[in-house]
């Protein structure tokens, strides 16, 4: 029997709205979670104000709602599909020759139109706000005096140090360890008041120091030097460095292939943001999963019966998941499976699962 349109139309609805309604609750509750963690790290800072922190937490609600997608898809998926089911909707259309396969079809649609959106408009939007949220954090929360940036033109290094703060450029990096090639220190005192610059063929960051070679020291007030080793000295430690690289939620899905071969080009590992990049493009397709998931619980508890064996395995679904996937990202950035596959290893996995418990269901 072919599904008309008008029934296509009704469930897909009906699974829409109870997702949405499901991921409402999350991102509340993420609210309020997110607003609790902020109050605490701000208890000794008097001058961060309660309207800042609900600004700063509704601006993570987005980044951290979009990772919990999946599971208000898996969630709402099965409500939706209980309620029908409850409704004997469920057991009339089947009734009809209405397969397991037509009857899932509308939900699968609209969450793969779900993810696209997601992928395209939502998390562009998302990204924006995370960045937003680092610069408040930093400013307010975390007092941070050093940053880091990568662009077309190399690598730029802000960073504290005994007489104010100096901006280290580098049009390269090796790659291997924190080294430098072609550098240039622009150094400034109190009140941002410029005070000479260094050029050198490379540095290597040391503790406490950057070791510059092959280096020429020009400040305002004296003649320029040449030194073949230079010592300057630097607030930086190669874990703050690697903890101020931008992070891969700041960086909108328009904007990644960009950065990818820029970071590449300036000698940076870009691994993780492949990574990223490729999670980003799963997103229908592990939203797809979701529902065939919810689909495999709904389905068992409408032939068996079972509320409490649903919700069970609802949440052992989404463990499982949630376990895969950190699996997978781990030997992503360990460089054991490729990026691609580690972005898409745990919607193929669970899909090709759920498939098969589909069909058992419905020709076994």
């Amino acid at each position: 029997m072919n599904l008309s349109w008008t029934l296509s139309r009704y469930l897909g609805r009906q699974f829409f709205f109870v997702v949405m309604v499901t991921f409402g609750v999350f991102l509340a509750l993420i609210f309020m979670i997110e607003l609790v963690e902020l109050l605490r790290r701000s208890s000794d800072k008097p001058d961060v104000s309660f309207g800042l922190l609900i600004s700063m937490a509704l601006m993570e609600v987005p980044r951290l709602g979009g990772k919990t997608l999946p599971f208000a898809v898996l969630f709402g998926g099965m409500a939706a599909f209980l309620r029908l089911s409850r409704n004997n909707e469920l057991v009339i259309a089947r009734a009809a020759g209405v397969s397991v396969w037509q009857f899932i079809t509308p939900a699968l649609v609209v969450s793969f139109i779900v993810g696209a959106f997601v992928v395209t408009v939502y998390n562009p939007v998302s990204s924006t706000l995370t960045t937003r949220f680092g610069q408040l954090e930093s400013k307010y929360l975390e007092q941070r005096t050093s940053f880091v940036a990568v662009s077309s033109n190399g690598l730029w290094l802000r960073q504290a140090d005994s007489t104010g703060q100096s901006v280290v450029h580098a049009l390269r990096m090796d790659g291997q360890g924190l080294t430098l090639e072609e550098v240039t220190i622009y150094l400034y005192g109190e009140g941002n008041r410029f005070l000479g610059r260094i050029d050198a063929e490379s540095a290597a960051l040391r503790p406490g120091h950057w070791e510059l070679h092959d280096v020429w020291v020009l400040m305002v007030d004296d003649q320029p030097r040449k030194y073949e080793t230079f010592e300057q000295e630097t607030s930086l430690t190669e874990k703050q460095i690697e903890e101020s690289f931008a992070r891969e939620e700041t960086i909108s899905f328009w904007e990644l292939p960009h950065f990818i071969s820029t970071a590449e080009a300036a000698g940076f590992s870009a691994r993780r943001y492949q990574i990223y990049f490729h999670q980003l493009l799963a997103t229908p397709a592990m939203l797809c999963t979701m529902v065939l998931v919810a689909a495999v619980f709904s389905m068992r508890v409408s032939r068996m019966g079972g509320m409490l064996q649903m919700v069970l395995g609802g949440i052992m679904a989404g463990f499982l998941v949630y376990f895969l996937g950190n699996l997978s990202i781990a030997l992503g950035l360990s460089g054991i499976l490729p990026a691609a596959l580690a972005a898409w290893a745990p919607s193929i996995v669970v899909m090709l699962l759920g498939l098969a418990v589909l069909f058992h269901l419905e020709d076994g």
